[in-house]
């Protein structure tokens, strides 16, 4: 591979940055200061796994959104191999839980996970 797409990979299967980044940019719909006010909210540290026994401290998706934060506050050349992989698992998770729309999309715990992950479903309505 030539260009950008090169010199990342996870297991056997090289990354495209190029495409991560595409995909990240239109999943991640919220912006870096909306995104740290949430995390700080009460509604967003009661949401999501938090581990087999229930008794972590911050939830995946909690944690997620941070690291998130981070990568949104990053030139595109200071991001990692390791920021890719994650960008990556980010699009995933929006695009499996998207899927999964409850009736009540507003105060659901379904959009308070999603915004923990960057994505407000609210906003693409």
């Amino acid at each position: 591979m030539e260009g950008s797409s090169a010199g990342c990979e996870m297991g056997s299967k090289p990354l495209d940055r190029d495409q991560i980044a595409r995909d990240f940019a239109a999943a991640v719909n919220m912006g870096v200061e909306e995104l740290a006010e949430w995390l700080d909210t009460p509604e967003s540290k009661a949401v999501g796994w938090k581990g087999a026994d229930g008794k972590a401290r911050e939830s995946v998706g909690h944690a997620s959104g941070r690291r998130i934060v981070g990568i949104l506050g990053m030139a595109r050349n200071e991001l990692s191999a390791d920021d890719y992989a994650h960008m990556r698992k980010v699009v995933s998770y929006i695009r499996r839980h998207t899927a999964q729309q409850p009736a009540n999309i507003v105060t659901s715990r379904w959009r308070y996970s999603l915004k923990n992950w960057g994505h407000d479903p609210l906003k693409a309505l």
